[in-house]
């Protein structure tokens, strides 16, 4: 049996800007303001797992090589939310001189969306206050959550979610390295689950690596707790052409074979959705009806429940 050890998404996680997967735009941008050694403060907005963390300590890197500890602070701020961090250690990293010669200083803040509007207040004083010496890396799924005044303060670069040729060549980077063996079908499921994420497709196919070298379709899927697309498919199919009780059969085997969560079976029954063969104005109705049923389970509705009144509802639409 195969040792987990240690994560492959530090293992592998690229030291340079050359080596970043995907965001090619941005990286280039990145490049010139390390051979500038002069850039602005910046924003970092995207989804979870695009390489927002890993762009800006590959560029804190390239700038400040063996010294890189001493020029940068690197936070999450999701950890330490609150007013107190950007008075403590954010503002006396600020004021200190750089050690590492005329280099500007990078405080980099990850998940910054997570600040409080009064930290962020004080990170915008901060911000302006020592801008001679230190610039701010801030990383947000959502930059809409960060005030104005910080946003004015920084250039937003928007990464994207990766394609599947970039994912597949990193899936193929860690499989020669590690001596694994993943054939089509596995490959396809492992960016199915991961959802352009880099993140937690190299943590699925860690895990799926634990027991085996050689991985299968249904290992992804047993381990990242998701159903096939074409079972998914099948039930809303079934439900769509008036069969409730086929179609709740296949509802009981996705919650008992993969014991998925209801909002998990929403957001695939979305995906699987838009690629159904039936009319156009009933995959509208289709959707409709499953951002309804999203939103009561979110609030706290029966998740059970609610998923067997979507297929009826569906399987009402027929008759």
């Amino acid at each position: 049996m195969r040792d987990i050890g240690l994560s492959w998404s530090e293992k592998y996680r690229p030291s340079r800007l050359g080596e970043v997967i995907g965001q090619q735009a941005i990286i280039e941008k990145l490049k010139a303001f390390v051979l500038a050694k002069n850039f602005p403060s910046m924003i970092f907005a995207g989804p979870a797992g695009v390489g927002k963390t890993t762009s800006a300590l590959a560029m804190a890197r390239e700038l400040y090589g063996e010294k890189m500890n001493e020029a940068l602070l690197e936070l999450n701020a999701s950890d330490s939310r609150g007013i107190d961090v950007v008075r403590g250690r954010v503002k006396e990293f600020a004021r200190t001189l750089p050690l590492s010669g005329d280099l500007i200083k990078i405080i980099f803040l990850d998940e910054a969306d997570a600040l409080t509007p009064e930290a962020q207040h004080a990170l915008r004083r901060t911000m302006e206050k020592y801008s001679s010496t230190t610039r701010f890396i801030l990383s947000a799924n959502y930059s809409n959550k960060l005030i104005e005044p910080i946003q004015s303060r920084c250039i937003v670069l928007r990464f994207k979610h990766l394609n599947e040729e970039e994912m597949g060549l990193y899936v193929k980077k860690i499989a020669d390295s590690e001596g694994l063996k993943l054939d089509s079908k596995a490959l396809e499921a492992l960016i199915y689950v991961s959802e352009g994420d880099l993140r937690m497709l190299t943590n699925v196919l860690q895990s799926a690596a634990v027991s085996s070298d050689t991985i299968s379709e249904r290992d992804i899927y047993d381990i990242a707790a998701r159903a096939r697309p074409k079972e998914i498919s099948a039930m809303l199919r079934y439900a769509l052409s008036g069969d409730f009780e086929k179609a709740n059969n296949e509802l009981n085997a996705l919650l008992l074979s993969y014991g998925m969560s209801g909002e998990d079976v929403l957001v695939q029954c979305y995906r699987e959705a838009m690629n159904l063969s039936v009319d156009e104005a009933l995959k509208l109705r289709l959707i409709s009806e499953i951002g309804e049923y999203n939103f009561r389970i979110v609030e706290g509705a029966n998740e059970r429940i609610q998923l067997e009144a979507m297929i009826a509802k569906l399987a009402l639409l027929k008759r």
